[in-house]
C-alpha cells in the first residue's frame, strides 16, 4: 500500500532546483516514472536520477507503463525498471519525468501521493506539489542534469550516459529544439564525467534491423506531399510491420525522414493497429508550430516534435490534421509560391 506524504506544498506552482532538493534531501523512499511508451529522453532521466537517489542512500524503485525500446535494453541500469500498470509499494515520493500532466504516465496509485515533477514540455499543468518546470530546456535530462548538481552527487560515468542519451534523442541528434549554450556545456560535461558520444550514437541510431529498411522503402514509396511539397504524410500499419518483419521498435526516428529535404517542412505520421487508437506523430522544421495542432486534437508535446491519439474509428479525422498541418506551414511561411525547382522535384508527387 502506498505510504502518503502529507501535502505542505501547493500545486500549480512553479518551483526552484532548490525546492526539488529540499524535497528529496527530506524523504527516504522514492518511485520514478516517466510517461507511457518511454523515449531516451524518459529512460535517461528516469535512470540517471534513480542512480543518484541511491548514491544519497534513498531507497527507490524505476515504474514505467511501458517496455524499455530494444536499443536501450542494454544500457545499465535499464534493467531495473518494473513494467507495471500502477505504482504500488511503499513509498513516499513519487518523481515524475517528462510528463506535462500525470496521467501521461498511464499508471494509476499516484494521484494521492506527494508528486515531485519535472518537466519540459510547454503546456505543462503544475500537477505536482512540486514542480520543476522549464520549456527552455532542450530535453527532460538537461533538468535532472541541474537537480544533481544542486544536491551535489558525483556525475559517474553511468549517469553521464543516461543523461548524454536523454539529450541526444531529445533533440533528434542535436536537430530541434530549444538547444542552447546549456545544452552544450551540459553535455561537455557529461563527455568528461565519461558519456562516450560516439558509442551510444551508434547504440542508438545504428543498431536497427533490416526490417526497418524494408519499412522505410514501403513508407517513403507510399508517402504523400501536400501543400507544393511542404507537407508529407506516411503512413505505417499492421501489413506493412507483418510484411517487413519489422517490430515497433524498429520505428523509432521514421517521421523525420522527409524532412532532411529541401522542401518538407512538416511529417505527420499516423501508426495505425488493430484495437489500438490512431497514433498520430508530428514534426517540422523553424517556425512551423506542429505543437500547437496537436493541442488541438488533445495531445502535446514541443513546437517542432509533438503527436496525439485519435480513436481507431477517427479514420475520417486524417483529413481534418493534415488540413490543420498545412495551415501551421502557412501561418510559419506564408502561402506556397510557385513550383517545386526542378533540381528539388522528388519521386513522389502529391495524388
Amino acid at each position: 500500500m502506498t505510504m502518503k506524504t502529507k501535502n505542505t506544498t501547493s500545486k500549480a506552482t512553479n518551483h526552484t532546483v532548490q525546492d526539488v532538493c529540499d524535497a528529496i534531501r527530506s524523504h527516504h523512499n522514492f518511485v520514478v516514472v516517466s510517461h507511457a511508451r518511454p523515449d531516451g529522453d524518459a529512460i535517461g532521466s528516469q535512470v540517471a536520477m534513480g542512480l543518484a537517489l541511491k548514491a544519497l542512500d534513498k531507497q527507490v524503485r524505476l515504474i514505467s507503463a511501458g517496455p524499455v525500446p530494444d536499443i536501450y535494453s542494454e544500457l545499465s541500469g535499464v534493467d531495473e525498471i518494473e513494467v507495471a500498470s500502477a505504482a504500488t509499494g511503499r513509498w513516499d515520493v513519487a518523481i515524475v519525468m517528462e510528463c506535462p500532466e500525470l496521467s501521461r504516465t498511464e499508471l494509476t496509485g499516484l494521484n494521492d501521493g506527494f508528486v515531485l515533477s519535472i518537466d519540459h514540455h510547454p503546456g505543462n499543468t503544475f500537477f505536482g506539489n512540486v514542480n520543476y518546470f522549464d520549456e527552455s530546456a532542450a530535453a527532460c535530462g538537461e533538468l535532472v542534469f541541474s537537480v544533481l548538481q544542486g544536491l551535489q552527487v558525483p556525475i559517474t560515468a553511468d549517469i553521464a550516459t543516461h543523461l548524454y542519451i536523454a539529450i541526444l534523442t531529445d533533440t533528434g541528434s542535436f536537430h530541434h529544439g530549444p538547444i542552447s549554450t546549456r545544452t552544450f556545456e551540459i553535455c561537455r560535461c557529461l563527455t568528461s564525467a565519461g558519456a562516450d558520444p560516439r558509442a551510444l550514437a551508434n547504440q542508438v541510431f545504428d543498431q536497427y534491423r533490416v526490417g526497418r529498411l524494408e519499412v522505410i522503402a514501403t513508407m517513403l514509396n507510399e508517402m504523400q506531399l501536400e501543400d507544393q511539397e511542404r507537407v508529407a504524410v506516411l503512413n505505417i500499419d499492421e501489413r506493412l510491420l507483418t510484411q517487413s518483419n519489422a517490430t515497433p521498435n524498429d520505428l523509432d526516428g521514421l517521421v523525420n525522414l522527409p524532412l532532411t529535404t529541401r522542401t518538407v517542412q512538416a511529417v505527420i505520421l499516423f501508426k495505425s493497429a488493430p484495437g489500438q487508437p490512431l497514433r498520430v506523430s508530428l514534426r517540422s522544421k523553424g517556425d512551423v508550430n506542429v505543437g500547437l495542432v496537436a493541442a488541438a486534437f488533445g495531445g502535446g508535446g514541443h513546437a517542432n516534435a509533438s503527436g496525439f491519439t485519435l480513436e481507431s474509428t477517427a479514420e475520417n479525422k486524417r483529413q481534418a490534421v493534415i488540413d490543420q498541418v498545412m495551415e501551421a506551414v502557412r501561418t510559419a511561411l506564408g502561402p506556397a509560391v510557385g513550383g517545386t525547382p526542378e533540381k528539388e522535384k522528388p519521386l513522389i508527387r502529391s495524388r
